[in-house]
């Protein structure tokens, strides 16, 4: 058995995490994937296949890199019996936010929010794709990747219209309280989200404040406060169109990530 150590630099958050299990699935002789999110390392227990293993972890464009490979005498590996609830757990919080910051952010007139709402969309598909895929085999969890991917660059498209017309057209103002109240909510929804994800790892892991500031979903939560403020302080509705327009980006990034996993 052996035991190899990655550094992965973009993973900062739950959602590249699934990705690489989905990624690595395929591979007969790995054995164990134990993830330090807090610290971008991932360690892979496999029986050969290292050169596809790197092959894998190169593909999803996440800063891979192999830090160590050594002989372990390591042959069994705990099992998580509550892996599988929590990740229905914080799929249904990902899922609930987006309809409350879809909605809210409707109502309010704030394309963050709207934006907003589909980066937790796009965390609720790569989590539904994990637990839909459990005893589909690889090509029912590729065509539901597949499918993931392009319903996410579909309305991420239809935002980035959104914007535009707004960008070139009267502005609407959006309600700034709405847009940090909300974001507030889904800031703490995130931290649950990691929290739970973190203790499924490891018992004795304790959770670092740190972790949650480094995930790209709370850089998004607090970049929607920010321009809730700035809305309110210029009395213009472009601070909430830029920070929209860039999460948008965001998340074509994160879909066009799915679509590979769905070749």
């Amino acid at each position: 058995m052996q035991k190899s150590i990655f550094e992965i630099s973009k993973m900062d958050c739950p959602s590249e995490e699934n990705l690489i299990r989905m990624k690595l699935d395929p591979i007969s002789s790995i054995k164990q994937l134990e993830f330090n999110l807090s610290k971008r390392k991932l360690t892979v227990y496999h029986q050969g296949q290292l050169d596809d293993i790197e092959q894998s972890i190169s593909e999803l464009k996440l800063g891979g890199k192999k830090l160590s490979t050594e002989e372990t005498a390591q042959v069994s590996f705990h099992q998580e019996s509550q892996q599988r609830k929590l990740l229905w757990a914080v799929l249904a919080i990902n899922f609930t936010f987006f309809i409350l910051e879809m909605t809210t952010g409707i109502l309010s007139k704030s394309m963050g929010l709207v934006a907003d709402s589909l980066d937790m969309l796009a965390d609720s598909f790569v989590y539904g794709i994990s637990l839909l895929a459990v005893g589909g085999g690889l090509i029912r969890k590729k065509k539901i990747a597949r499918l993931a991917g392009y319903f996410q660059i579909m309305l991420a498209v239809i935002g980035f219209m959104e914007v535009v017309r707004r960008f070139l057209g009267a502005e609407k103002m959006p309600d700034f309280s709405t847009m940090i109240v909300v974001s507030v909510l889904a800031l703490i929804a995130n931290g649950i989200c990691l929290y739970l994800l973190q203790k499924s790892k490891s018992k004795e892991a304790h959770m670092q404040a740190s972790m949650i500031f480094t995930s790209n979903d709370v850089i998004i939560n607090l970049g929607v406060i920010v321009a809730g403020l700035l809305v309110n302080w210029l009395h213009s509705s472009k601070p909430d169109l830029i920070v929209g327009s860039i999460v948008f980006v965001l998340v074509i990034q994160g879909a066009i990530r799915i679509l590979k996993l769905g070749k």
